[in-house]
């Protein structure tokens, strides 16, 4: 009778998972503004982390960081009409990763910066821009705000790199801020060369922060600048972008209808 009870008891429970994840009920908008606030704030202390490691509370709030995590992606997982699908998503492992770091804080400390990449799975999720970008979704600020947090991740992915590889091992790079500050030159390519990364290593992480910035910076640009192509398949040839005033597809000419709210 146990059994049979929680059997009943696991499609409800899916069904109001998926209600409260997918959902257009206030209800959910509003459950969901909450979990990306949860989000936004666990972004910060991975952030801010390596500022905290020295403070007796930090394993308590990477402990409450795990298990909210882990109960999001399980409240996602359950949500979700197929795991097999769920599972293909890239942004999922990243935020499998991120929750093997939080559970064994001290064995993954030198990988704890990959942490940040929760910022650029959260930006690029249709769980963000169906639920506070619902007005910009399939937009230019779509893409910029994607670019904007795609070079913010950079950032702190490659101060982390730079931290781990040298801190304490060259005299430039003493603490976190060290690094931050030389990802941040060779980023912009300002170069004030008073911290200069040692050894083949070195010279290579700083060419890879280099060439980064300057595409990332290049990409950003493009997304401000360029005419803005709207998402939307042709279905002769399948090119996904086109002009929003488009009529026919530009490379095979096949007549299309894009959806769009002008008169």
């Amino acid at each position: 009778m146990l059994e049979e009870g929680r059997r009943r008891r696991l499609p409800r429970i899916r069904a109001r998972l998926h209600e409260l994840y997918h959902g257009n009920s206030r209800r959910s908008v509003r459950f969901r503004l909450q979990v990306i606030a949860l989000d936004f704030l666990l972004i910060g202390f991975f952030i801010a982390a390596p500022f905290l490691r020295e403070y007796p509370a930090y394993l308590v709030i990477d402990s409450i960081a795990a298990l909210i995590l882990a109960a999001d992606l399980a409240a996602r997982a359950l949500a979700h009409s197929s795991l097999k699908d769920w599972l293909r998503r890239p942004s999922v492992w990243i935020d499998i990763f991120v929750l093997v770091t939080l559970l064994f804080p001290l064995w993954l400390f030198n990988l704890a910066f990959l942490r940040v990449l929760r910022l650029w799975s959260l930006f690029h999720s249709d769980f963000f821009w169906e639920t506070v970008g619902r007005r910009y979704d399939d937009t230019r600020w779509e893409d910029v705000a994607k670019t904007v947090a795609t070079l913010v991740t950079f950032v702190f992915v490659a101060t982390g790199f730079v931290y781990a590889s040298f801190a304490r091992e060259h005299p430039g790079i003493q603490g976190y801020l060290d690094a931050l500050y030389f990802t941040m030159t060779a980023l912009t390519t300002t170069g004030f060369g008073d911290i200069t990364l040692p050894g083949a290593w070195g010279k290579l992480l700083t060419i890879i922060i280099m060439v980064s910035g300057i595409t990332l910076f290049v990409r950003l640009a493009q997304a401000l600048i360029r005419p803005y192509k709207v998402r939307f398949t042709c279905p002769t040839c399948g090119l996904m972008r086109h002009d929003h005033d488009a009529v026919h597809c530009k490379a095979c000419g096949e007549l299309i209808n894009i959806p769009n709210d002008e008169a």
